[in-house]
């Protein structure tokens, strides 16, 4: 059997599941069992990419046995040249083709479509570890807005001199979480700081940890599990900031994990943040053994979700960033703090692709 025809082979039991599936959503017995239905319609999302692609490749196949079939019959010289490069374009798109299907038929990361917490902390460095750790909030909230997505802030702990000891965001959009896993690790910075009077470059770091949210679903929370503080918030937005029991400290007995949560004037809302927050840290706990899993197996797996690996440098004297999972450097320091990382995310999605290719056995 040809390499073609056994891979429309392995595409025919997702074409009939993919049916399958669009019925399914449409029934009203679904319809009202919200878990199930998301379930289905995410799912329903996935397969039809592959659907899809599958149907151009077919098309693309049909194509070709058409021109041949022309060079084989024809006797006019004039159509005999247009087949031919007909034939010369559809057999050059077929290796694409063929590798973004084998892409697709690899199990993606179930976590990739969904929402992500992202967590920035100052690390060695001091004060000016904290300007960078702004600096980090700042990039990301650029990137984000460049994407579509809505950030809010949970919880802040400012510097001293500016930027923060520590931050947290929720980050909502079109899967977010599968773009912004590769930001987890310890990202450096080298550059004379503010305070620095001899003019020396300084050495100085911040931590990112990026989370797929938990949906309500994943997580079972039973309210005996958990103890509610409420406390008043610290920090700027006048009086009513500092009066009001409106900050909420989420305690989870059983694991003995905390969450805050003062980024609102109203409880209710802190309480439903610290609720997602809350839900993602536990899930994370079980997620962390699956990403263990996997990088085990994977030698350079990029989103391993080590946090403590140094993942990227950003020096501002020669105005360059490297990556160095991949050994990707840029020389535009400015438009990268400005947001503009998608070009080393590209490079870390085709590295991981090549990865996870190889491990399969397609």
């Amino acid at each position: 059997m040809s390499q073609e025809n056994s891979l429309l082979e392995k595409l025919e039991g997702i074409r009939l599941r993919f049916e399958e599936v669009s019925e399914q959503i449409t029934n009203p017995e679904v319809i009202t069992d919200t878990k199930k239905y998301i379930k289905l319609n995410k799912e329903y999302k996935e397969l039809e990419r592959v659907v899809e692609a599958r149907l151009r490749f077919k098309n693309t196949l049909d194509n070709i046995t058409s021109a041949k079939q022309i060079l084989k019959e024809e006797s006019d010289p004039e159509m005999k040249e247009m087949a031919k490069e007909e034939l010369d374009e559809l057999e050059g798109q077929l290796p694409e083709l063929e590798e973004e299907i084998k892409l697709l038929l690899i199990p993606a990361d179930p976590q990739d479509t969904k929402n992500a917490v992202v967590e920035i902390r100052a690390g060695a460095g001091g004060d000016e570890a904290s300007i960078f750790a702004g600096d980090l909030f700042r990039l990301y909230t650029k990137f984000a807005e460049s994407k579509g997505w809505k950030v809010e802030v949970t919880n802040s702990n400012e510097g001293t001199s500016g930027g923060f000891k520590e931050v947290v965001m929720n980050i909502t959009g079109n899967r977010v979480y599968g773009v912004m896993k590769y930001e987890s690790g310890v990202h450096r910075v080298q550059r004379v700081p503010q305070t620095e009077t001899q003019g020396r470059v300084h050495t100085s770091a911040a931590t990112v940890a990026v989370l797929p949210e938990a949906e309500e679903f994943d997580i079972d929370l039973r309210t005996e599990d958990i103890r509610k503080d409420t406390y008043c918030s610290s920090g700027p937005g006048g009086q009513s900031v500092n009066t009001t029991y409106s900050a909420i400290r989420l305690t989870h007995i059983p694991s003995g994990i905390v969450v805050t949560c003062q980024d609102q004037k109203s409880q209710l809302k802190n309480l439903d943040k610290a609720m997602v927050e809350l839900r993602t840290r536990l899930y994370n706990l079980e997620y962390q053994k699956y990403l263990d899993e996997i990088s085990s197996k994977r030698k350079t797996m990029v989103s391993s979700g080590d946090r403590s690996a140094k993942i990227r440098t950003y020096n501002y004297p020669q105005g360059r960033v490297t990556d160095h999972r991949i050994n990707f450097t840029l020389y535009n320091l400015p438009a990268v703090l400005d947001g503009d990382i998608q070009a080393i995310i590209d490079k870390l999605v085709i590295e991981e692709n090549a990865e996870r290719l190889k491990a399969s056995d397609l």
